[in-house]
């Protein structure tokens, strides 16, 4: 099946630090490659893989399941971990809900998390009544190009969802929030102000339920769901490399000291 325009996963070898993107439930790639190709101009090794289901048409999201989605990002974390002395994740909305997921299962082979208005609530009525509403709907209205900034690049993703994607999406973020307090890393949690998408709790909960002794929150004050695509995208970059190279200089400093 022929990709969406702009939906192609990328990659990029750099330096001995990686960098793992995952996007959105119904995204493709396209909504965080500029955030990817920054990360690659300052010399990252990137990878931002496309999800199963994703990027052609929204019948094949029909098809696929939570398990597909995370399988693909925990694939692509041990490449990045057997070339990389170091590994980062980050992900916008259900993308930040499987970097959160890695980093709850995968430990100290993760560095530091950074997220986009992550994913971790479904709809409390909607959810209840999701079981049954899929045998008798096929989809439902998209939930891509949540962007504030006119004139921005439109969000390259489906404009239907299908009911059975989206009842494992409420699934993942169900399990997700089971496995928060087992978040040790550095966190880098950004959100926006105005969310159209994901409610402003699920931040919240993200903050109050990890272990993460090193947390940061940040605002963006100028940017709806998409905020990678949108105002704020400049400053998401900056304080994601920001946050890295905070993260790896007492890494070095520690090894250096011990003489290794």
């Amino acid at each position: 099946m022929p990709l969406l325009s702009g939906a192609e996963p990328f990659s990029h070898a750099g330096s001995s630090t990686g960098v793992l993107l995952c996007h959105g439930f119904t995204g493709s790639p396209q909504s965080l490659r500029p955030w990817a190709l920054e990360l690659a101009r300052r010399g990252y090794s990137v990878s931002l893989p496309l999800l199963p289901g994703h990027g052609t048409r929204w019948q094949d999201l029909r098809v696929t399941g939570w398990q597909d989605w995370y399988a693909a990002v925990d694939r692509e974390l041990r490449e990045l971990t057997d070339r990389c002395a170091q590994v980062f994740v980050c992900g916008l909305s259900m993308g930040g809900t499987l970097a959160l997921r890695l980093a709850a299962r995968h430990g100290d082979r993760i560095a530091g998390v950074a997220v986009v208005n992550p994913a971790i609530t479904f709809p409390p009525v909607r959810g209840f009544l999701l079981p049954v509403l899929r045998r008798l709907v096929a989809t439902t209205s998209g939930v891509t190009g949540d962007i504030r900034a006119p004139g921005a690049a439109p969000e390259v993703g489906y404009d239907r969802v299908p009911l059975d994607a989206a009842d494992e999406l409420r699934r993942l973020v169900r399990l997700v929030r089971g496995e928060l307090p087992q978040v040790t890393q550095p966190l880098l949690l950004m959100r926006s102000a105005v969310d159209h998408v994901v409610p402003p709790g699920d931040s919240a909960l993200v903050l109050g339920s990890v272990s993460s002794t090193d947390v940061t929150e940040l605002v963006l004050a100028d940017s709806y769901h998409v905020a990678t695509l949108d105002h704020d995208a400049e400053r998401i970059f900056q304080e994601t490399d920001a946050f890295i190279t905070r993260v790896i200089r007492p890494a070095t400093r520690k090894t250096a000291s011990d003489g290794t």
